[in-house]
């Protein structure tokens, strides 16, 4: 992924929202510890990753596809089909760490749909659930504190974005690996699970082997989102290069209205820039050898738009402004850049015309790209002080957790009890009620984390937001490009990626902002970048690939 940041609103936003099947496609930065370790390439390249068998579920009215296209559903689907055909809970309670990014749940005892859940599953699950909206390093201080006092819980969820340190030892020292379970056919088992798509999968393989079960998320990257009714004075969001869409804007804008056309999110503007020129997710792979986005004349050519943009005053004036959303629904801001699911919330959320601007070249001749995300929110390991004969029925818990779309269970997960915490409309639509959106809500997100289905489209009584979301990933898809480092495990990455980014997008919203010269970048900001970082991500990655690709 190119250098975005986990927006934490668009993370679980649309997989929390009544009736909207989601789980994945909110990253906005580089994310992915999941892979093979340099000394393990070769050995992941032999693994079998588990088999993938689509589930057995009503047809959706637009279909997906096993590379991330998602399937939509204008309508709740009728005649839904029992995935689980019993509790797969043992009666003993299972203990799990796992995250949330929104309103604590009410307690077990004061949560309706929660003991239901426990029912249903056949055992009580316990949650340790870190509120993570205070700062990045929450989750990975309390995952490091339970590691330390070594009383661990049954299942760990491991974040893919938090900078974890040495997980292979971790892993090899404290959870099992759960090859013999998964791998190839052996998958078949949990039918939910093999529902999961293999680039999924590949975020829980390292050093050749399955360490855990892969948290389906979608696929679908970062994207540039406008207001339609705010662009319809000039024809729409159909734009034939960056120089048209440049003026489109300055003919929008509007200072004494206080009418600007982007959100002041400098570096996430810069990325979908960059990629009207072609510029690669991530990394791009060439005859074995990686180069960094940031080191791409594409990235340069984006930032140097970026700033073109600020000097005509395209961008909110507030560097801080914290109502996007308010101003995008007023008609006082143009566009902005969201998270996947972070839109698909919004969209069932607002009635205001969103739509997805799909890149565009930049010039004529050109062929615009964007970027995949990973298709996973990291994995979910196994305690190895669970005793072996424990693992099948966590699996089979997991296997519920991850009902797709058309099952019962899903119905369940999503939106709870009928009548208690969701209602139907006349048309057949799910939506939740008060007591759902205080208990459903506030539940499933922390449980999203480390149990969840591969995401669907639906949001109640909007079947046509939902065909033209359906659309827009059909589009993006002829132009998506995957992150060739997925699947693969780079100490250096997981150490210092987050940082050496982090100061790679303050240098460039002070060039954006006008504090430095557009030429420090090549000149400063990327040599210490190489430096601290980059070189060595390169050269474990490339030691990586060259061996899981023999």
């Amino acid at each position: 992924m190119p250098s975005r940041k986990l927006d934490r609103r668009g993370f679980l936003g649309a997989a929390g929202a009544a009736g909207l099947t989601v789980a994945g496609g909110g990253l906005l930065t580089a994310c992915g510890d999941g892979g093979a370790q340099a000394g393990g390439a070769a050995a992941s390249a032999k693994l079998k990753l588990p088999t993938y068998v689509p589930a057995k579920v009503p047809a959706p009215d637009l279909a997906g596809n096993a590379q991330g296209l998602d399937p939509a559903y204008l309508r709740y689907p009728k005649d839904l089909v029992k995935s689980v055909t019993k509790a797969p809970g043992d009666g003993k309670a299972i203990t799990c760490l796992t995250e949330t990014f929104t309103t604590p749940a009410p307690a077990m005892n004061r949560n309706a749909y929660w003991q239901e859940l426990n029912k249903r599953l056949g055992s009580e699950l316990r949650l340790t659930i870190v509120n993570g909206l205070g700062a990045d390093s929450v989750y990975r201080e309390k995952f490091n504190a339970t590691i330390a006092g070594g009383d661990l819980p049954d299942l760990m969820w491991f974040p893919p974005n938090q900078g974890l340190k040495n997980v292979p030892d971790l892993l090899r020292a404290k959870f099992h690996d759960l090859t013999p379970y998964l791998s190839g056919d052996a998958v078949k088992k949990y039918p939910n699970l093999a529902n999961i798509p293999e680039y999924a999968w590949k975020t829980a393989v390292i050093d050749g082997r399955i360490w855990g079960y892969a948290v389906p998320y979608g696929r679908m990257g970062q994207v540039y989102v406008a207001n339609e009714d705010f662009w319809k004075p000039v024809g729409g969001t159909d734009f034939d290069s960056a120089q048209d869409f440049f003026d489109k804007a300055k003919d929008l804008l509007d200072t004494k209205r206080k009418r600007y056309v982007l959100e002041p999110a400098y570096v996430n503007h810069a990325v979908q820039f960059a990629y009207w020129h072609g510029a690669p997710n991530g990394w791009r792979l060439d005859g074995g050898k990686l180069t960094h986005l940031f080191e791409t004349d594409e990235y340069l050519a984006g930032i140097e738009f970026a700033l073109k943009c600020r000097r005509a005053q395209l961008f909110w004036p507030d560097p801080n402004l914290t109502t996007t959303l308010e101003k995008m629904e007023g008609g006082f801001l143009g566009l902005h850049v969201q998270s996947f699911p972070g839109f698909l919330n919004d969209s069932a959320m607002y009635d205001w015309p969103e739509k997805v601007v799909v890149p565009f070249a930049a010039e004529q001749g050109m062929t615009p790209t964007w970027g995949f995300g990973y298709g996973s929110v990291g994995f979910t390991a196994i305690n190895n002080n669970v005793p072996k004969s424990r693992i099948p029925t966590l699996l089979k818990v997991l296997d519920y957790l991850s009902a797709p779309m058309g099952t019962e269970e899903r119905l369940f997960l999503d939106n709870g009890l009928e009548g208690t915490h969701h209602k139907r409309s006349a048309s057949g639509d799910v939506s939740l009620t008060q007591k759902g959106n205080a208990e459903v809500l506030t539940t499933r997100q922390a449980i999203t984390f480390f149990g969840n289905a591969p995401e669907s489209l639906y949001l109640p009584d909007k079947p046509d937001v939902t065909r033209s979301i359906h659309q827009a990933q059909t589009e993006l898809m002829k132009i998506a490009r995957a992150n060739p480092t997925t699947g693969f495990f780079s100490d250096t990455a997981a150490q210092k990626d987050a940082s050496s980014k982090d100061e790679v997008n303050t240098a460039v919203k002070d060039i954006v902002a006008g504090r430095k010269p557009l030429s420090s970048f090549r000149k400063e900001v990327l040599p210490k970048w190489r430096r601290t970082a980059g070189d060595a991500m390169r050269h474990e990655y490339e030691q990586a690939i060259a061996k899981g690709t023999k």
